[in-house]
């Protein structure tokens, strides 16, 4: 059964604790983190204090997704304030040299991850494969909540899945963006191992129902 990591994007940031305690308690499997510095992508959300202090919240591994020009800068701020899983953009323009930052990230005890933006190749991810723990795609263009998917994302996840597949790797497919209760069997069908929702899970009645339903569940 695939893994279920709500994004707290779409969350009241005045509330953000009780968020994440309610998505604990719901059956999250991770707590999906996006970190937006207003220069990769066209908003600011959070830093390491937020994720030091949602890890006082809660056992479930931090997914911190970031979406920042430099990455590199901040890799040793996110380990420090309790991140499981650091996933860097192969477009960042740090990320010229992305072996070297996955290695770094491994180094910190961390679990490494790559993510590509809609229109990236699935290639990117060729000569990086054995270095990483996660792979993930974006189904929408990152920076907003509440984007719908995009249907090609289906594609990229079909080869991807099957790379990971012929190549045996422990590596994690990961979905983010748009994903719902409507379309959450077409991208597990495709291969996906991880699925982000945000406002689908943040804003349901019974977020516990809508997890169980991402998951393939009645």
């Amino acid at each position: 059964m695939v893994k279920i990591s709500p994004s707290i994007l779409n969350s009241d940031f005045g509330y953000i604790a009780d968020t994440v305690k309610r998505l604990d308690a719901a059956g999250a499997d991770w707590i999906h983190c996006d970190v937006m510095d207003g220069v990769f992508v066209p908003c600011i959300s959070f830093g390491p204090p937020v994720i030091r202090a949602l890890r006082k919240l809660t056992e479930k591994p931090l997914d911190v997704h970031l979406m920042v020009a430099d990455p590199s800068s901040c890799l040793g701020d996110f380990a420090d304030a309790g991140a499981d899983i650091i996933t860097i953009h192969c477009e960042s323009p740090s990320c010229t040299h992305l072996h070297r930052l996955v290695t770094r990230i491994r180094s910190m005890g961390k679990k490494a991850g790559v993510a590509l933006n809609p229109s990236t190749h699935p290639d990117a991810l060729e000569y990086i494969y054995e270095d990483i723990d996660v792979a993930l795609v974006m189904s929408v263009n990152p920076g907003y909540g509440g984007q719908e998917f995009i249907p090609a994302a289906l594609r990229k996840i079909e080869v991807i899945a099957s790379r990971i597949n012929a190549l045996g790797l422990p590596i994690e497919l990961e979905v983010d963006g748009g994903v719902n209760t409507g379309n959450a069997k077409s991208i597990r069908d495709a291969g996906a191992a991880v699925l982000v929702a945000g406002s689908a899970v943040i804003n349901a009645a019974d977020p516990a129902g809508v997890i169980g339903i991402l998951k393939g569940g009645q």
